[in-house]
């Protein structure tokens, strides 16, 4: 299986990855690839210069080489990806970082690591999830 994770999955793995439910860290380690989105270095910067975000001993332009050294594969977001965001029906969640990443899964026919409760409303629109 062919794995994206949210943002908080990807902070985890590299600061916290105790924190990973057990069952989810298997489903990482077991899969064939694992995605992070590039949109999740951007939401990680942007909390982090609003001081919403506090990261231990690493700067965010550094996370993408952190990634990949750990084994994580990045998905870059492209001009058809923000393009056709439009088709994701608007539901209960509003977090438009979160709506790109399940609009990510989607069309990439990935399965969606999180443990946000509220992305279970897209199953109904093509998100294979796997709940954290």
């Amino acid at each position: 299986m062919v794995y994206l994770i949210d943002t908080h999955i990807l902070l985890w793995w590299l600061m916290r990855p105790e924190k990973i439910p057990p069952k989810a860290m298997v489903a990482i380690e077991q899969s064939e690839q694992v995605y992070v989105s590039g949109l999740s270095f951007w939401e990680i910067s942007l909390k982090y210069s609003l001081g919403k975000l506090e990261l231990q001993g690493l700067m965010p332009e550094e996370l993408p080489d952190h990634t990949r050294a750990s084994g994580l594969g990045i998905l870059e977001c492209d001009s058809g990806m923000f393009a056709s965001f439009h088709q994701l029906p608007r539901l209960g969640h509003r977090d438009p970082f979160d709506r790109m990443l399940i609009h990510t899964a989607i069309r990439h026919n990935m399965t969606l690591i999180s443990r946000d409760q509220a992305f279970a409303d897209y199953r109904a629109h093509g998100l294979k999830l796997f709940q954290a």
